[in-house]
């Protein structure tokens, strides 16, 4: 049975900063509350703020031609929404979806850019998180290519309760279908299964992890994978 505990204030992104650097950007920032749903960019849209999440976190939707789109990774405490600025690219090839409410760090894109001249420190921790970030986009690729739903629906779980901090999910089908390009049918055969065996819960939208070891290893093997990318790149 997976214990709640409650959802961190801090950002891991920025606490693993040198005290320093850290102490600077949270002097840039501002904090700000971001609600369930809210659209803070729309692809093509230029970055004018980056945001460190806390409590809250945010899905990276992909447009996809004829289609609602495509979720391809998510942002909580141990990133950053925008970090591509560092490359010196301003403009999202993402819908950037706030799936869970809660305060955020909000940085203008003016500062970011003035402290990234300054700090060589904070460019190599974003640097870093980037490539971690191609590394479990294209994981997501191949996932959604070859990889059977039940094995999907488990990883993505496991993704969202790491950004959630709390066993208990407010999911629905039809939330989960467009996440992960799935009919709602195949997305309610999933979840059954995954809660015959005891390891969720479902009722109307909420999904409580019931067994969290076990829904590992009902997941393919991307969600290791993905957390390996991260020990290895960001520690």
């Amino acid at each position: 049975m997976t214990s709640e505990s409650p959802a961190p204030v801090v950002s891991r992104f920025i606490a693993a900063l040198p005290r320093r650097v850290a102490a600077r950007v949270l002097a840039s920032c501002e904090s700000v509350e971001l609600a369930e749903s809210q659209v803070l960019y729309e692809p093509g849209d230029t970055v004018r703020h980056v945001y460190f999440p806390t409590s809250s976190f945010v899905s990276l939707i992909t447009p996809v031609h004829g289609h609602v789109g495509l979720e391809v990774g998510m942002v909580g405490n141990e990133g950053m929404l925008g970090a591509a600025l560092a490359l010196g690219v301003d403009t999202t090839p993402y819908r950037c979806l706030v799936q869970g409410a809660g305060l955020a760090w909000r940085m203008t894109a003016i500062a970011l850019r003035a402290e990234l001249a300054r700090e060589p420190s904070l460019k190599r921790r974003i640097n870093r998180y980037l490539c971690m970030r191609l590394a479990q986009t294209a994981r997501s690729a191949g996932c959604t290519r070859f990889h059977v739903v039940d094995e999907r629906l488990a990883r993505w779980l496991l993704m969202t309760q790491d950004c959630a901090h709390s066993p208990h999910l407010h999911l629905t089908h039809e939330f989960l279908a467009c996440m992960l390009g799935m009919r709602r049918a195949g997305i309610t055969t999933a979840a059954t299964a995954l809660q015959d065996r005891q390891l969720i819960a479902y009722h109307r939208g909420e999904v409580t992890v019931l067994d969290r070891t076990g829904l590992e290893a009902a997941a393919c093997g991307c969600y290791r994978a993905d957390r390996e990318s991260f020990d290895s790149l960001l520690g």
